[in-house]
């Protein structure tokens, strides 16, 4: 399964948001939300947030760098199952990283789902067109 596209559920009064219909039955087993990076939330599908987690397990615990990762990543992540109307709860916590406010955007990144606020969201498609519209870096030069 590769998660697509861009959507925008409005986040309701009680924190809760209603993934895309066309990826819930991928989440309906369960997923992770965790802090993102650029101040986002990333949903993972259960097998996704696994394959991470082994991967942590091979940092060493005297790298500081590592650890920080470890602690953040981990701390961060809430285990979740969508309700039968595909809906998670974001908690506080989240939110207020995320500065979530009640207009969203979930966008597609292949393997995960990312959760933006939507003003946020769009400032950072503006501040970063020259990014996709002329690839610096040798891998993604690659790709095209």
């Amino acid at each position: 399964m590769a998660f697509t596209g861009t959507y925008t559920p409005k986040l309701d009064d009680k924190g809760r948001l209603t993934l895309p219909a066309k990826y819930r039955e991928d989440l309906a087993g369960g997923l992770t939300i965790t802090k993102g990076q650029d101040r986002s939330l990333t949903v993972y599908p259960k097998a996704e947030f696994e394959r991470i987690a082994e991967k942590a397990d091979a940092i060493e615990w005297t790298d500081a760098a590592g650890r920080a990762f470890i602690r953040n990543f981990f701390a961060s992540s809430d285990e979740q199952r969508p309700d039968a109307q595909g809906r998670i709860t974001l908690n506080a916590d989240h939110r207020r990283y995320a500065g979530l406010t009640k207009e969203c955007v979930v966008v597609g990144s292949r393997k995960f789902l990312e959760i933006w606020d939507a003003e946020a969201w769009y400032a950072y498609q503006a501040a970063h067109e020259d990014d996709y519209s002329q690839p610096q870096s040798d891998a993604l030069k690659s790709i095209f």
